[in-house]
């Protein structure tokens, strides 16, 4: 994956304003617009059905979701626009339709890497929400898919597409502040308790297989349902892969690493006493070669971390980089301030269909194989949480070394019916 410096990210923008400008039949063919099919459209699939429907040159054409319910709200949207869509309850159906080009994905993390792997499968480029995967194993399995197939796979960590976070980027590898010895990751904020909540019937609507997947078998929970899923580990990763991984994916990108060598970390609940299986507050270590890479994450503060509630401070020998939601600044060990920026629009969605028009995986911010290292990293420190230990890694190898038991996280069990493809 390149570097994106700011003369590199104009001349993207550029590029994809002069794709526009060319006669559709030129850049995709016969078939004109782009075809955009969202699946997974309650939360964060609302923005991304947004920023596809208002992206020149593309039209959203088809919706899926395994709640009904959810599903009809977001087809009645199109229909008072007097804007043709088609509804699926499940994506096998909706894949059958050749004349679809794009899969954009939002569902719970657990079905991440099944969805994205059926739509390259069956001929489509995909935009998938973070983390990646559900699993390490996963991960790298998408990867060689997209390969195979010579899609387009963009992950949803946008601040890459940030110009000024690549303007950041640009200074902390500049070695104008010496040597970076060590990045913070800060996930520091207040959620909520969920309290407890029985069991109960599946609401009317709801294809609750269907929404299980891969997961197991398991009685329906409201407290493991919209948004909440986020906290068990049946279908997803805590908030270290919820929102933990996009500040782990703009420290690793702005020290030029892939995967660690070593990983620690501890974490629990000191505020939650409730349903949550993940923790309110975890620490986490990624050691790499002359540098460590450091994840801090608190869910019951609702005051920031050395300026941050989501953020990353790079410290460098002559000073820090600091990049969080109100852009970015340097601070010279003096107390000086440098350079600084305000954050930019989220152009993230424009890039990948930039890149689903050119057919270079090139072009992409966050290609899937970025969004695979980021993904790793967040298992990884939940693997090394579960564990209890510091936990040795070969990054070539994907695997945890001499650790039966932490490689036993590596991968999980498929329920019947819902196994991954294979290569």
């Amino acid at each position: 994956m390149k570097n994106i410096t700011r003369r590199n990210f104009v001349k993207s923008s550029l590029v994809t304003g002069a794709a526009l400008a060319v006669p559709f039949s030129r850049v995709r063919g016969a078939n004109g617009d782009i075809r955009v099919a969202a699946a997974g459209v309650n939360g964060r699939g609302r923005g991304l059905i947004g920023n596809f429907h208002n992206t020149p040159g593309v039209r959203v054409v088809a919706l899926c979701d395994a709640d009904r319910n959810v599903l009809d709200r977001e087809v009645k949207k199109f229909k008072d626009r007097k804007e043709k869509i088609d509804g699926y309850n499940d994506y096998r159906q909706m894949l059958k339709d050749k004349s679809l080009d794009v899969v954009c994905i939002a569902t719970p993390d657990h079905w991440h890497v099944p969805l994205a792997a059926a739509s390259v499968i069956a001929g489509k480029d995909v935009y998938v929400e973070k983390p990646l995967s559900h699993t390490i194993s996963e991960g790298r399995l998408l990867v060689d898919l997209a390969r195979k197939h010579k899609k387009i796979v963009q992950h949803g960590t946008q601040s890459r597409s940030y110009e000024s976070f690549n303007d950041a980027v640009e200074y902390i590898q500049s070695g104008k502040l010496g040597k970076i010895r060590m990045a913070k990751a800060i996930n520091s904020q207040l959620r909520g308790p969920i309290g407890r909540v029985p069991d109960s019937q599946t609401p009317p609507g709801v294809n609750y297989d269907m929404w299980l997947g891969s997961a197991p078998k398991r009685p329906f929970n409201q407290n493991r349902y919209h948004y909440k899923w986020h906290w068990f580990w049946d279908y997803g990763t805590g908030d270290m892969g919820n929102d933990g991984v996009h500040q782990i994916d703009i420290a690793r990108w702005g020290l030029g690493v892939k995967l660690p060598n070593a990983v620690t970390c501890s974490g629990g609940q000191l505020f939650y006493d409730d349903d949550h299986q993940t923790p309110d507050t975890q620490v986490a270590t990624f050691e790499y070669d002359d540098v460590y890479l450091m994840y801090e994450m608190r869910l019951w503060s609702p005051y920031s971390l050395e300026g941050h509630d989501n953020g990353n401070i790079f410290y460098g020998d002559n000073g820090t980089v600091s990049i969080g939601r109100k852009g970015w600044q340097v601070t010279f060990k003096d107390g000086k301030k440098g350079p600084a920026g305000p954050r930019s629009g989220d152009t993230h969605t424009l890039n990948f269909i930039n890149a689903v028009r050119s057919r270079k995986v090139s072009d992409l911010n966050a290609d899937v194989e970025e969004g695979h290292y980021s993904a790793t990293l967040c298992h990884m420190a939940n693997i090394a949480m579960r564990t209890g230990r510091r936990l040795k890694f070969n990054a070539a190898r994907e695997r945890f070394i001499d650790d039966t038991q932490a490689n036993t996280y590596l991968t999980k069990q498929y329920r019947k019916g819902y196994e991954l493809p294979t290569l």
